[in-house]
């Protein structure tokens, strides 16, 4: 039996551990009291497609709980209603799709038993209507261009999400815009009317996704009536309405600020936030009118403006953000206690929220008194119940069920002996043992005392330390914190304890191994009360509101009363100035001082009394009333512009006193109003620059070069911006043109170039023309050999033929775009001239049309070898597509021996097929206009007479050294490579239009190259047969 004895113990500590630990499991097999393990979490939305509702409530306890409901605070009974399947194991209920709407309201859920009750927080079901328009005539909205116009939508509340659209009656979107934009209200806002906006099926759409549900309102007419010019009108706000406005949001909860100007032209909107720093924290959304904080922290805290602004004026707004946070456990809830006859108990509820939590506390679900902690003092076993915490704001609230058992005092001691017993078991080997023999001597005064105490066993390692804990009933009961460490070979501690407290100590020791366990705790020591030690610390002074400044400090820590009623002195005068000091008491740690001056220095002390007496003298502190915009623009302001885009900036200071706050800085704005190149063009191209501190100038960058300016200097502080000064209107010099976009060498000859170019996108000032540069390059080491350069007069050129270069050489090309002020950034390319590919002379025949399948060269020399080169004539340039070297056959040698002419005659006909697939394809792209063929006639006769005698009929001939300009424009090859290195020269068929030549239907050319020669031959004076091609 003592075995089983001694389990029981065992069990009944485990059970004080884990629920002292926890306030979870319990083995039923103890009596105790409810506790809820499952309930629903409100609120229950009951959608249409749901056939059921089920509330859940389930507890646990010893005896088996009984359950209760309270709806809207009045009993409600689920058992008594047929429409109710109630669950006869727990509380849990099913409601029917059925009549929902009569089951709408706030449910609470109770499980009791002999020891106590147990509740949940509410319940909360919803059950919301079909959303849906009204029914209603509307008449046409008319209206004047340039008006505003505010079409409301009005949607119908529902499930969420809710999505709005406007769109006509065939389903098309809104086009929505700087001017027509749609407020996060649902209403579609028109900041000006044009012609365009006359219509008659404006409709809104409210989407239910949740509820698969889609609602429209009626359509929406709207009139506008022309004028010849709508006259221009200063910004003022749709949205919101009034100066400032209040927003109080959730911590975490996203952010949304909107502003929808109406005026004409169309205003610009842009945010700032006095006194503090946007970027990273807000995105600016449909067309900036509105500003989002994905999830607001309290730094976002403060005062945002919005400013609407256009030619005629500005409008501001200014929005007030507050952020507050519903209850929340500062640490953890309070947890369930398990405590012995004659004992006190201390149930404290420790929460935090925005706006401060009320509490509310229960005992088994009826209301009690009590305030942060509720206390228990000689409780009995009849005490034990469960305690309900609840802290509740404007923004949500939170519930603890606190379950106290109170077990006799006998059973207390043998879970001590079982402690014990169990602790001995499960200590470490080398772990100091706890000491023992704990005695407290007074040293004249309670709140100073010694603390001795005998070492338990070290084990073999030294003791290093001890460590003195106490524990207090009054604030933080059951609560262990350390109070003071002495050396390892001290065994006595002097301490020094805080007034008005029940402390109790205990020590334990440290070795290398570790902490040991500690000691029996030592009898109660009651300290007496006594005036506080210090006063509160971390005093800050703001100004959120003009005429006004609120103070608020650090408050003592509980323990730091030493003694009941505590409160702070609040005293302040202004500074400087022969004041009396104005005195409030108050027990929260803030005040606030209404009614005084704008931003005035004041003296602020604090000081802590108790029912004991006062604290220390208090230190003074300097701070200020509340700040109001500045008053004063800055004057003399002066300009100068140090290069095309950036200047200095000098102003006068405004006089401090109309600054009316701390000085934030100065804000420089300026606008691009046109460009001097275009000056007809309105930029309007708003920019601003904030400067902080005291200062009178500041240098302005990022300007655009040969624009006209306007620029404005204010002042601003934490809570906004001063008058801007007099408009200073200033122009930017010329600057140096942007890089040409784009430069091409094309059509390459031994000893010429064409360069080809676009102008720069930016001129930046009136273009003079380009300089070129171009350098001959060792193509093996990439040296320059020789360089040159050519200043290339008139803006509007975007071409050049470069003469004398060496042939086949490779040139760097670098090209620069120039004003008076200098020329640009230079864009370079390569390209190498063409190197001539033999001595002989070639022939050129006359131009072949694509529908030919075979031509024939006669007049050639027996045994002789040749070159032969099919040229094609695209729409772009010549190009090679077959070239072949040939051997005529000797005199007698026998024809059908020579395999070169069947290769020959193979290589012809594969070229003349891609002849004609090119040509088809150039008439296909070119749509049957006629292309160019380009053959050159040799001007130059020889002087031989076999050469005149040849005349019309014969091939020209000509030298790889006869070059010549071409005529026309550039031309490039068919395959994009211009580079053939051929030395046949290139002039286009117009050259040869009265030579009797002609275009047929598919743009080929027909007709002979002379009008004398025969089609497709020349004759010689001497030749054997035609070599057929």
């Amino acid at each position: 039996s003592g075995m089983r004895l001694e389990g029981s113990l065992q069990l009944v500590l485990l059970l004080a551990l884990t629920w002292r630990a926890t306030g979870l499991r319990i083995p039923l097999e103890v009596e105790q009291p409810p506790t809820i393990v499952n309930h629903t979490l409100g609120p229950i939305i009951a959608l249409p497609f749901d056939n059921t509702i089920t509330v859940r409530c389930q507890a646990i306890g010893n005896p088996p709980p009984e359950y209760r409901w309270t709806k809207d605070g009045q009993a409600f009974f689920p058992s008594n209603s047929s429409k109710i399947r109630p669950d006869q194991k727990n509380g849990t209920f099913v409601l029917h799709k059925k009549d929902l709407f009569q089951f709408q309201g706030k449910y609470k859920c109770f499980a009791s038993n002999k020891l106590g009750t147990s509740m949940t927080e509410e319940i909360e079901i919803l059950v919301p209507s079909i959303p849906k328009f009204p029914k209603e005539t509307l008449n046409p909205f008319v209206v004047k261009e340039g008006e505003p116009i505010i079409l409301k939508c009005n949607p119908p509340e529902g499930v969420a999400p809710r999505q709005i659209y406007w769109m006509s009656l065939d389903l098309q979107h809104i086009e929505q815009d700087e001017r027509v934009s749609m407020g996060t209200d649902g209403n579609l806002y028109f900041s000006n009317a044009l012609q365009k906006d006359s219509r008659p099926d404006y409709c809104c759409f409210a989407a239910f996704p949740t509820i698969r549900t889609i609602v429209q309102k009626t359509a929406m007419a709207v009139v506008v009536q022309s004028s010849e010019a709508p006259p221009v009108r200063i910004p003022s706000l749709l949205l919101p309405s009034g100066v400032q406005t209040l927003k109080v949001f959730l911590k975490g909860e996203a952010v949304q600020l909107e502003c929808i100007p109406e005026g004409y032209p169309t205003p610009n909107v842009t945010w700032m936030k006095m006194g503090g720093n946007m970027m990273g924290r807000v995105k600016l959304s449909n067309f900036q009118r509105l500003l989002s904080i994905p999830a607001v922290e309290e730094r976002d805290q403060g005062k945002y403006m919005c400013t609407a602004e256009n030619s005629a004026g500005k409008a501001v707004h200014y929005f007030d953000v507050i952020v507050e946070e519903p209850p929340k456990w500062l640490t953890e809830p309070p947890r369930s206690q398990l405590t012995v006859s004659g004992s006190d108990v201390h149930i404290k509820c420790s929460v935090s929220g925005k706006p401060p939590p009320v509490i509310t506390w229960r005992r088994n679900g009826e209301i009690m008194r009590g305030e942060y902690t509720v206390v228990l003092h000689n409780v009995r076993p009849e005490d034990s119940s469960v305690y309900q915490c609840e802290a509740s704001n404007v923004h949500g609230s939170l519930l603890a069920n606190v379950n106290i058992l109170v077990i006799s005092e006998c059973c207390w001691r043998d879970i001590k002996s079982a402690q014990q017993r169990h602790t001995s078991r499960n200590n470490r080997r080398y772990v100091p043992d706890a000491p023992t023999n704990l005695e407290i001597s007074e040293n004249g005064n309670p709140r100073n005392i010694s603390l001795s105490w005998i070492p338990g066993s070290d084990h073999n390692s030294s003791v290093t330390e001890f460590v003195v804990e106490y524990e207090e009933s009054k604030w933080e009961p059951g609560r262990w914190k350390e109070l003071q460490k002495v050396v390892g070979n001290q065994a006595t501690a002097e301490l020094a304890l805080h007034g008005h407290l029940n402390y109790q100590f205990r020590v334990y020791a440290v070795n290398a191994v570790g902490p040991g366990p500690p000691s029996e705790p030592t009898r109660r020591h009651e300290t007496p009360p006594a005036p506080p030690e210090r006063n509160p610390e971390n005093v800050k002074i703001q100004g959120h509101l003009p005429y006004q400044m609120d103070i608020s400090w650090e408050p003592l820590l509980p323990i730091e009363h030493n003694g009941p009623g505590l409160e702070y002195k609040v005293s302040y005068r202004k500074l400087g100035v022969e004041d009396e000091w104005r005195e409030h008491m108050v027990k929260r740690h803030s005040f606030v001082v209404r009614n005084t001056s704008t931003f005035v220095p004041y003296e602020i002390k604090i000081q802590s009394r108790n029912s004991d007496g006062w604290g220390p003298e208090p230190k003074v502190v300097t701070g200020y009333s509340g700040e109001d915009v500045p008053t004063a623009a800055p004057r003399d302001i002066a300009v100068e512009v140090i290069n095309t885009t950036i200047l200095r900036v000098s102003w006068t200071q405004v006089p401090y006193a109309t600054v009316r706050g701390h000085l934030g800085g100065y804000y420089v704005h300026w606008v691009r109003g046109k460009s001097l190149l275009n000056p007809n063009k309105v930029l309007d191209e708003h920019h601003a620059m904030s400067f902080p501190g005291k200062r009178s100038h500041a240098i302005v960058p990022g300007l655009e070069p040969f624009s006209e300016y306007k620029l404005t200097v204010n002042v601003f502080n934490n809570k906004g911006n001063g008058p801007k000064s007099d408009p200073v209107t200033f122009s930017t010099p010329e600057g140096v043109p942007q890089q040409v976009p784009i430069l091409t060498a094309s059509d390459p000859h031994k000893d010429s170039i064409r360069l080809v170019w676009g102008p720069p996108l930016e001129a930046n000032g009136v273009l003079s023309g380009y300089h070129l540069q171009y350098h001959l390059i060792n193509e093996t080491s990439l040296e320059v050999l020789h360089s040159q350069e050519v200043n290339i007069s008139g803006p509007d050129t975007t071409q050049w033929q470069l003469w004398g270069l060496k042939e086949g050489s490779l040139y760097r090309f670098h090209l620069s775009a120039c004003t008076q002020a200098g020329c640009g950034p230079a864009q370079a390319e390569e390209s190498r001239t063409v190197t001539a590919e033999g001595d002989g002379n070639w022939r050129i025949s006359e131009a072949i049309n694509s529908s030919q399948s075979s031509y024939v060269i006669d007049g050639l020399e027996p045994g002789t070898a040749y070159t032969v080169r099919l040229m094609v004539k695209s729409l772009l340039d010549n190009a090679s597509v077959f070239e072949e070297v040939i051997q005529t056959r000797a005199t007698g040698e026998s024809r059908g021996s020579d395999f070169s002419t069947q290769r020959w005659f193979i290589g012809t006909m594969c070229a003349v097929a891609l002849l004609t697939l090119i040509a088809l394809m150039a008439c296909f792209v070119r749509k049957n206009k006629g292309g160019k063929y380009a053959v050159k006639e040799k001007e130059d006769l020889h002087p031989d007479l076999e050469s005149q005698e040849m005349n019309d009929d014969t091939f020209n001939e000509y030298s790889d050294s006869d070059e010549k300009p071409l005529k026309g424009s550039s031309q490039c090859s068919l395959n994009g490579d211009d580079t053939a290195g051929d030395s046949v020269s290139r002039d286009s068929l117009v050259d040869y239009a009265d030579g009797g030549g002609e275009f047929n239907e598919d743009g080929s050319f027909i007709g002979e190259y002379s009008g004398r020669k025969q089609r497709g031959s020349v004759s010689e004076p001497s030749g054997p047969g035609p070599v057929r091609a």
